[in-house]
């Protein structure tokens, strides 16, 4: 599979960056689209796959509706707002457990924990 720097994929890789809202693909799109119509939904989909396949970006994988992309490649956590879906980053001291990381019969290469509650805003509504 060709895997060479596109313009396109490098105007992807830029505009999640730039969003530190863990958007999924379509705000992505929308924001890309915003600045240059000429690129198709498709694009964006498939370059942002390919960025999160390349650990450019990360994939958030949300229990409810559409996968997230964060510009944030470390290791941590995400919290999601069960009312508003809000994604927003765990505090870094949120690693009060531990996990494998490799056995003589597993490795694992990735983690997916999702704290889902109510972010501050929802909270002060209720």
């Amino acid at each position: 599979m060709n895997t060479r720097n596109t313009i396109q994929r490098t105007l992807v890789l830029e505009t999640v960056r730039e969003m530190h809202n863990h958007p999924d693909a379509e705000q992505v799109y929308e924001k890309v689209a915003a600045a240059h119509p000429t690129i198709s939904k498709a694009t964006v989909y498939r370059n942002l796959n390919l960025l999160a396949e390349q650990g450019a970006i990360r994939k958030i994988c949300t229990s409810e509706g559409a996968d997230r992309f964060d510009f944030r490649t470390d290791e941590h956590y995400h919290m999601r707002c069960r009312l508003c879906g809000k994604v927003l980053d765990a505090p870094d001291k949120c690693t009060a457990f531990s996990l494998p990381r490799a056995g003589e019969d597993f490795t694992v290469e990735q983690i997916n924990i999702e704290l889902v509650g109510l972010c501050s805003d929802c909270r002060n509504k209720n």
